[in-house]
């Protein structure tokens, strides 16, 4: 099965990056987690990108605030799927790490998912390794299901206590 790469930019966006390892624990996938930074860290991001596909990485989060360059730097180093969490810093609410994760040019391309959004990337990361892996492929088809089961459940029971 192949992994996922979790990557920060800095220790500071672990409170986020959890949210993408507790969905990985969630469904059993194999990840790493490590902080480089695209500025402080260059040549060990690029080179962890460089071997990620022969590490047997899957795809690769990348989460950053600010400047928020990391999914970039990543992308350009690799052609695996790279999805980016930009993070909500004490900046601009995250706006500037949006803006910066989702502006990439034609040919590097990142997926970006919302401020913060590091378990919907985990949840991504997983569908993407999903369509050539039947198991984990499986796994995801059974959480849909009981998710749409939970909901029909709370809405049977708002029908019975509302309506008339």
């Amino acid at each position: 099965m192949k992994k996922i790469g979790i990557v920060m930019g800095s220790d500071s966006d672990l409170g986020v990056a959890q949210k993408a390892i507790d969905v990985c624990k969630e469904y059993a996938m194999p990840y790493e987690v490590h902080v480089y930074s695209a500025h402080r860290t260059p040549e060990e991001a690029r080179a962890f990108s460089m071997n990620a596909e022969a590490n047997g990485f899957g795809a690769i989060i990348a989460l950053a605030g600010k400047a928020a360059h990391l999914a970039g730097a990543v992308a350009a180093n690799t052609t695996l799927p790279v999805i980016g969490v930009p993070v909500k810093s004490s900046t601009l609410d995250g706006l500037d790490a949006l803006l910066s994760t989702v502006q990439m040019p034609t040919g590097i391309p990142v997926a970006t998912v919302a401020i913060d959004g590091a378990a919907n990337a985990a949840l991504l990361a997983i569908q993407i390794i999903g369509v050539s892996d039947s198991e984990v492929s499986a796994k995801l088809k059974d959480a849909r299901k009981k998710a749409t089961e939970k909901v029909l459940a709370k809405n049977a029971e708002i029908e019975k206590n509302f309506n008339l």
